[in-house]
């Protein structure tokens, strides 16, 4: 047990409840914590049990103020995420485990994990083969982005911008405007690469429905796999497939803000392989995304390791301009946290700002952190946050208990009490009543346009010369129009006239409220008496489910269409690349007048000519202001002086009139929208879906591994397991599979993308029967451990010294044939040479992976020796059980005279330390001594025992 079991107490009023009172035990410094790093304090002293969690590492994190950035401190997450197919390993391993309990003589049964774990395999069906798959993701790692497999052809041939599910679609891909596309600075093993704001890569409708059966037989096999894991693990629990619902909504319904278990109280927090993880800061969740290694270990009860963090404090102040929508806010603050410099620091918010913020608002800001480089942003639980939740469904007893657990634990962010903020490691202010509406264009998406500037800026347009901005039209024409025909009425088309206006929701999909928003406005519009005149060609089309649910839910779809904007389809088919032609008449009429007419639209780049020839000004805008400048009729028009148009009774109609308020938008939301997608969800998980419930699947404790597979296999781990730590077993007489250079990142050691027709991959599924374009992506078969392995250094851009050119070759030193990195590795096993590596500075560059340690493993790599080492990387093989060795500094094997060629022994002293340095001899009589770079005791011990998978397995024997 805890040494801190004294100060668990008992919640006020609800005496059965206990708690450990931790702002009791901090005193004064606590009180002055960010509220992040009092959730990591929380977790030391109800996690210590003086190995893996010592009170010195409590007491480290109470000391925030001058430990920061300067220990490493252990965090032990509440529970654990897995998104799809990235959780087959996790569980392939467990399996596996059991399998190694059971035949060293434990029982079985005892193997579960021991942190509650969530599997969302709602995603996998699309994802795993949608346009957005891991074969068409950029390698982040530098190997072949690869071609996507023939059987996508038929979905790839439609020649439109799809935003986001191709290669990149999002670097600079249809994005906000004015965004900054940056490079996902931390993505996630092998996740698609998804644009913050297209959560999640949407097929079309007509496709999906045509590919869950077929996805649904591809995936049997694994779908099986899970199946069996949610039944016979237990802390395991499962979002089957095609429960439908965002990304979003599903880790939201996992979250529990306050965990109970046993009558004792805690906060929530997580760690997962799904880089949306982040998005859960929002509701006051401590979460963000690591590696399947790392997973793996949480789930197995070990701490996540971390470096103490920075906080930066983002203060929010001021009140926002009621025409600014959700995005702006969002993009505004980003931009502001992008400027500030938080990479690798968690991000906090403060101040009086920050109950304007809806919770949407703030899983998004919190989602889109990759964007700006920080761990992870947190907005501490508050009024609007309980709120929220109650409208999720939440019923009232447990918000109770929940309120008063957070404020007895100081984790409660209080607006109106005069509590002091915490110190943070530096302060971002960002004024709201700075954020204001911007529009883009007319032909560049990356001229910004504020919209209280738009009428004098379409102005300068025209007298500018031709160009990136002008249109240079003579001073005297500026003011013609043109009248025309068009179902019996006559209009004038004048310069700025807007003919297409399409509410589309590619950009909008994270943050829904937007087109709500739109929505809203429109109702209004109706109910003043505003109309649109009927020759713009007007659309909406709603991208994703959840923005439909959005706009249906809350009533306000028949007052789009009455002003016109009636569904088109979803998805991207509508990006107007195909909206209907304008009408002949109106073509003509601007033909005729040399007249410049305007498109306003949401979403997408769509510039110059892209919509209809005729149409030579187009703006981006947020689909509210889409409805405003379409029930306008052009964009010459300062909102502020001058009516959208007459309503009843001949009443003046202005913007400020019809424009919804954030209060009345947030409350539509919460209470129609919010509470009918919860509840919508829950019914759907009680029930289950038909093919999930008829998928049939064993019972048995352990799984009954069917040797035909191709995608599951029972690894070989665990197969020295033992009781006691062994000594660690010197290297003798070992042969270098490869000699590599500086910077090898996790991409060269262990690729993501297609499996090359040549590789040992390719021929070990050849020879299990399959073609080519059944192979899939190694990414796909990471439950293989046969795949993977002979994937491990497959990479085609592998620069190996003995080659000295790109291959993922190597020579078998004893026989002196160049083979395949697999085949060479295979031959070394069997005539039981050892293997290491020899490689320069920063190994293990790159997204974390876990195959990357695991695959060296199977090779049979004992030991990795290197300049430097990546962090991560450098923890993930001593997970394994792979030696890293530093050489000195200074030295690397050219100093050292080192050909590669020779063989090498290294010797582990029985009682090996950190750091501390090891001799190297080689067949050729030279010595060397390099670090062995373990940092700390735990570390030592889990080598010792053959990395964190065994230490922990034996526990169960």
């Amino acid at each position: 047990g805890s040494p801190y079991q004294p100060v668990v107490e008992a919640l006020e009023k609800h005496p059965q409840k206990k708690f450990y009172n931790v702002s009791k035990l901090g005193g004064a410094k606590y009180d002055t914590l960010p509220y992040s790093i009092r959730v990591l304090f929380e977790s030391s002293v109800r996690n210590c049990d003086g190995f893996l969690v010592k009170e010195t590492d409590a007491m480290n994190i109470l000391d925030w103020k001058t430990k920061q950035n300067h220990v490493e401190v252990p965090f032990c997450p509440a529970r654990v995420v897995l998104q799809d197919f990235t959780g087959i390993p996790a569980m392939v391993d467990f399996a596996a485990m059991r399998e190694a309990v059971r035949n060293a003589g434990g029982d079985p049964v005892k193997v579960n994990p021991a942190c509650p774990t969530d599997l969302t395999v709602d995603h996998s069906l699309q994802i795993d083969f949608s346009k957005c798959a891991i074969q068409n993701a950029p390698n982040p790692g530098g190997g072949e982005a690869p071609k996507p497999p023939a059987r996508l052809s038929p979905l790839r041939a439609q020649p439109r911008k799809v935003p986001c599910r191709g290669q990149g679609g999002c670097r600079g891909g249809p994005c906000e405007p004015g965004r900054l596309p940056a490079p996902f600075s931390a993505q996630i093993e092998n996740t698609p690469i998804l644009c913050p704001f297209h959560l999640q890569p949407v097929p079309e409708p007509e496709t999906v429905l045509k590919n869950q059966e077929m996805e649904f037989g591809r995936n049997r096999e694994r779908l099986q796999f899970f199946k069996w894991s949610s039944k016979v693990f237990k802390n395991i629990s499962i979002i089957p497939p095609e429960t439908g619902t965002a990304h979003q909504v599903n880790l939201e319904y996992l979250s529990k803000v306050v965990f109970e278990v046993k009558d004792l109280l805690y906060p929530d927090s997580v760690v997962g392989t799904d880089s949306h993880t982040t998005m859960v800061n929002g509701l006051g969740i401590l979460g963000w995304g690591v590696g399947g290694i790392e997973t793996e270990a949480v789930m197995l009860g070990m701490p996540l390791t971390l470096t103490l963090p920075q906080v930066v404090g983002c203060e929010l102040t001021g009140t926002v301009s009621p025409f600014a929508t959700s995005i702006d806010i969002v993009l505004s603050i980003t931009k502001h946290l992008r400027q500030a410099e938080v990479a690798g620091k968690f991000v906090e918010f403060f101040g009086s700002g920050v109950s304007q913020l809806s919770v949407a608002d703030r899983t998004t800001i919190a989602n889109m952190c990759p964007e700006y480089g920080a761990t992870l942003s947190f907005f501490p639980v508050d009024n609007v946050t309980l709120k929220h939740l109650k409208h999720t469904g939440l019923d009232e007893a447990k918000l109770e208990v929940m309120e008063a657990y957070l404020k007895a634990v100081k984790l409660f962010r209080n607006e109106e009490s005069s509590s002091r903020e915490p110190e943070y490691s530096q302060v971002v202010q960002v004024n709201l009543s700075s954020i204001i509406p911007y529009v883009s264009g007319p032909k560049r998406s990356q001229d910004r346009v504020a919209v209280n500037n738009m009428k004098s800026d379409f102005q300068a347009c025209l007298n500018e010369k031709c160009g990136v901005k002008g249109f240079q039209i003579a001073a005297e024409k500026q003011n013609d129009s043109v009248p025309v025909q068009y179902e019996g009425n006559e209009y004038q088309l004048s310069h700025g006239c807007v003919v297409i206006a399409a509410v589309i929701s590619c950009t909008n999909n994270c943050n829904p409220s937007v087109m709500l928003a739109a929505g809203l406005l429109a109702k209004k519009a109706v109910e003043a008496g505003l109309v649109v005149k009927p020759y713009i060609r007007t659309s909406l089309s709603p991208g994703s489910g959840m923005v439909t649910h959005y706009l249906s839910s809350s009533g306000v779809l028949p007052y789009l269409s009455k002003l016109g904007f009636e569904v088109v389809g979803y998805g991207c088919s509508t990006c107007v690349g195909n909206t209907a032609p304008l009408p002949e008449a109106i073509r003509n009429a601007i033909k005729q007048g040399d007249i410049i007419a305007c498109g306003v639209l949401s979403g997408t780049k769509n510039f110059e000519g892209r919509l209809c020839d005729c149409v030579r000004a187009n703006y981006l805008a947020s689909p509210p202001l889409v409805v405003a400048y379409a029930i306008a009729g052009t964009v010459r028009i300062d909102f502020d002086t001058e009516p959208l148009g007459v309503g009843f009774n001949g009443k003046s109609i202005y913007l400020r009139d019809v424009w919804p308020t954030r209060k009345e938008l947030h409350a539509v939301e919460e209470e129609c929208v919010i509470s009918s997608m919860f509840k919508e969800l829950k019914e759907k998980m009680e029930k289950g879906n038909k093919r999930w419930n008829l998928l049939e699947a064993p019972e048995s404790t352990l799984f009954p591994w069917d040797s035909k597979s191709t995608y599951i296999r029972c690894p070989s781990f665990f197969d020295k397991l033992a009781k006691e730590a062994a000594a660690p077993q010197p290297v003798e007489n070992a042969h270098v599979l490869l000699y590599l250079g500086d910077s090898v990142t996790t991409d060269h050691i262990s690729p993501a993308g297609s499996i090359a027709r040549s590789s040992a991959a390719a021929k070990y599924l050849t020879s299990k029967g399959l073609t080519p374009r059944e192979f899939n992506s190694y990414g796909a078969r990471r439950g293989n451990d046969a795949v993977m392995t002979r994937g491990t250094f497959a990479n085609i851009k592998l620069l190996n010294k003995f080659i000295g050119k790109p291959a993922p070759k190597t020579i078998h030193f004893p026989s002196g044939q160049t083979l395949d990195v697999f085949e060479a590795a295979e031959l070394y096993q069997k005539e039981g040479i050892p293997v290491i590596i020899l490689a320069g500075k920063k190994y293990g560059l790159g997204s974390s992976r876990d195959w990357a340690a695991k695959g060296p493993f199977l090779l049979g790599v004992r030991a990795v020796l290197a300049e430097s080492f990546e962090k991560v990387h450098r923890s993930q093989l001593i997970g394994i059980g792979i030696a890293p060795l530093q050489f000195q500094p200074g030295e690397n094997p050219s100093t050292l005279g080192l050909t590669g060629k020779e063989q090498f022994s290294i010797l582990f002293p029985p009682e090996l330390s950190p750091r501390m340095a090891l001799d190297v001899k080689t067949s050729t009589g030279k010595v060397f001594s390099v670090i062995a770079l373990f940092e700390n005791n735990t570390e030592v011990t889990l080598y010792k025992y053959g990395g964190s998978l065994n230490f922990v397995a034996r526990r169960f024997l």
